[in-house]
């Protein structure tokens, strides 16, 4: 139980936006920042904290220096993110666990049900990853930063490798650029 509270939330989202920067640092494609509060907010900034998007210093360290001006229709644009974040993750993902979940517990379930059940899985987890990032991103907006798109239909794609380049995008280009 002690451990568990001393790991802070999010940790593997500190770490890869951590060595994102270390990395670019180092690869000399991104400056040093020399304002300490200005990198603890870009590691450690509480939107994306639980479920991303993984940001590059490039995106968001200019925007934290940027003074911030109160725009009505970006907050109000942050606002309708955050709202369809909501819908995707407490409607959509939450009822189809729901489904998901009796489809696995009935053990009479086959061909049919274990296939509506693994659907309904897939689309849940995609709903809840979604719903999440567009609460980051919306949350973000109103506070005047542009977060990157996380999702982008994964489900429509042609292929795996486009599949991956939908699921997930900063974590998969992360993992491009960095591995």
């Amino acid at each position: 139980p002690v451990l568990s509270l001393l790991l802070p939330i999010g940790l593997s989202f500190h770490t890869f936006q951590s060595m994102s920067y270390t990395i670019e640092v180092y690869w000399r494609r991104q400056a040093p920042e020399r304002h300490l509060g200005i990198y603890s907010l870009y590691v450690l900034f509480f939107p994306q904290m639980v479920a991303g998007p993984i940001e590059r210093p490039q995106n968001v360290l200019h925007q934290l220096h940027e003074p911030k001006v109160f725009r009505a229709a970006q907050f109000a644009s942050g606002i309708r993110l955050i709202l369809w974040g909501l819908f995707k993750k407490s409607v959509l993902a939450d009822n189809l666990a729901v489904l998901a979940d009796a489809s696995w517990q009935d053990p009479q379930a086959a061909g049919p049900g274990m296939l509506i059940g693994a659907l309904a899985f897939s689309f849940q987890i995609l709903c809840d990853f979604w719903g999440y990032s567009d609460m980051a991103r919306g949350s973000a907006r109103c506070m005047g930063i542009d977060l990157m798109r996380n999702f982008d239909r994964p489900y429509v794609s042609r292929s795996v490798t486009e599949f991956w380049r939908r699921w997930h995008i900063s974590l998969s280009s992360w993992f491009r650029d960095y591995v």
